[in-house]
């Protein structure tokens, strides 16, 4: 088989399949969480620590919202059986970046990498999402070359890959939409939020070695906004037309 052609069907098979990604890395996370320790060498060292990759993570979100805030229906979506793009996205973040949805996955990811405290665990997280993405980003492109042809190709050649150029910006053709925003990205919100919070127990648990640890307040604060933020809009999106756009 042709090496391009392996990169395609990887790429479509990860495709699929990409949003397990993040359970293999908190799998590693966990089994490393033994020789967990708070950065810093206060509690107040650790809380900025915790601040700093928590802002990361909405860092983000923030690229996420952003973009998704702007497109049409029927692209950037969070299809998984097969490639869907009625249109090409060219303006907005797309302007400046031609993968913003993923930009944001990695700073979401790294923060969450970050917030256990192994510097190799940031690397390994680096490492893996570059291997797992790229072949990804490759289907994808053959995909829409495939189908944009010309339009495309004039379009990536302008417009780098992952590292956004800001020059390039141009204003989205649509509105920012707040609904679809709500409709489209609460389960990512919760999961960063849900995922530190094990994290700081969990890492609590082993070095105070037991089983109940006292939490701190300001992260049960957090949990509960963000488990209730969740709550409203998943009963919105399942029992209600409330987060529907039309053409969104």
């Amino acid at each position: 088989m042709l090496l391009q052609t392996e990169f395609q069907k990887s790429g479509e098979w990860l495709f699929r399949w990409r949003s397990y990604l993040p359970l293999v890395l908190l799998g590693i996370t966990l089994i490393a969480m033994p020789g967990y320790r708070h950065p810093g060498g206060n509690e107040i060292e650790s809380g900025l620590w915790e601040i700093l990759c928590l802002a990361v993570s909405l860092l983000g979100l923030g690229i996420r919202v952003f973009t998704i805030g702007h497109v049409p229906k029927r692209t950037s979506g969070r299809n998984t059986k097969q490639q869907v793009a009625d249109i090409l996205n060219t303006s907005g973040a797309y302007s400046i970046v031609r993968n913003p949805l993923y930009l944001g996955n990695f700073f979401m990811g790294l923060g969450v990498a970050m917030f256990a405290c192994f510097w190799w665990l940031a690397l390994i997280y680096a490492l893996s999402f570059w291997l797992y993405y790229e072949r990804i980003i490759y289907a994808e492109e053959a995909y829409l070359l495939e189908k944009f042809g010309d339009e495309y190709a004039q379009w990536a050649n302008r417009t780098p890959a992952f590292i956004p150029d800001f020059r390039l910006y141009t204003p989205p053709d649509l509105p920012f939409s707040t609904r679809t925003v709500l409709r489209r990205e609460f389960n990512g919100f919760f999961a960063v939020i849900l995922i530190m919070f094990l994290l700081e127990v969990v890492g609590d648990m082993f070095i105070a070695k037991e089983i109940f640890v006292k939490i701190d307040l300001s992260w049960i604060v957090v949990l509960a906004v963000g488990f209730i933020t969740w709550a409203i809009l998943r009963t919105l999106k399942k029992h209600t037309k409330f987060l529907h756009v039309e053409g969104r």
